[in-house]
């Protein structure tokens, strides 16, 4: 069944629809969900939350295309990520001095899988690695930014910045691991 039918059918309040939605997308929204929220069941739970305000507001979803499903489910479920962050207070912005740019290497990027890629990411603190998904994932600009999550954009520019310098430093850690083991 076509996503266009689907949503058509879970409008309607056919739970089968809905469920067949929920397995079709739920993958996807999960990973989403897991690059803001460390912790894999409050991103379950977030994602859980997300899919059922989208049901909930589904009578009122007029369909145009598939990435506008795509786009209103993944407004929903950044939303709740963020809304988790501020209820747990552990959106914080730290300025802290950055170290140097790592230079990157063009063939330990194509090493890189995406599960490691997501791997570091996780592992941003959470300001820089909220303001990295939204700017280079979601490509929310920095005024946008700014006003979801309270802060100045030039503060929403700057955790940009750490979150890249930081990948990179990760990421030339990696770089050292891979050198290492081809040595052997």
């Amino acid at each position: 069944m076509e996503l266009q039918e689907l949503i058509s059918e879970a409008k309607k309040g056919c739970k089968a629809a809905q469920e067949v939605l929920f397995s079709r997308l739920s993958d996807n929204f999960l990973s989403l969900c897991n690059r803001y929220v460390k912790n894999e069941a409050d991103a379950e739970e977030r994602m859980l939350d997300g899919f059922y305000k989208f049901f909930r507001a589904l009578p009122q979803f007029r369909y145009e295309s598939d990435a506008a499903v795509y786009a209103c489910i993944t407004r929903i479920m950044v939303n709740e990520c963020i809304m988790q962050l501020r209820k747990k207070r552990v959106f914080n912005i730290v300025a802290e001095p950055l170290e140097r740019d790592a230079i990157l290497n063009e063939d330990l990027l194509d090493k890189i899988s995406e599960a490691e890629i997501h791997v570091l990411i996780r592992k941003l603190p959470v300001g820089a690695r909220t303001i990295f998904n939204l700017h280079a994932i979601e490509g929310c600009r920095h005024d946008e930014i700014a006003r979801l999550l309270g802060i100045t954009a030039g503060a929403s520019r700057a955790q940009l910045a750490r979150a890249r310098a930081l990948l990179q430093q990760s990421i030339s850690f990696l770089k050292k691991d891979y050198e290492n083991k081809e040595s052997k």
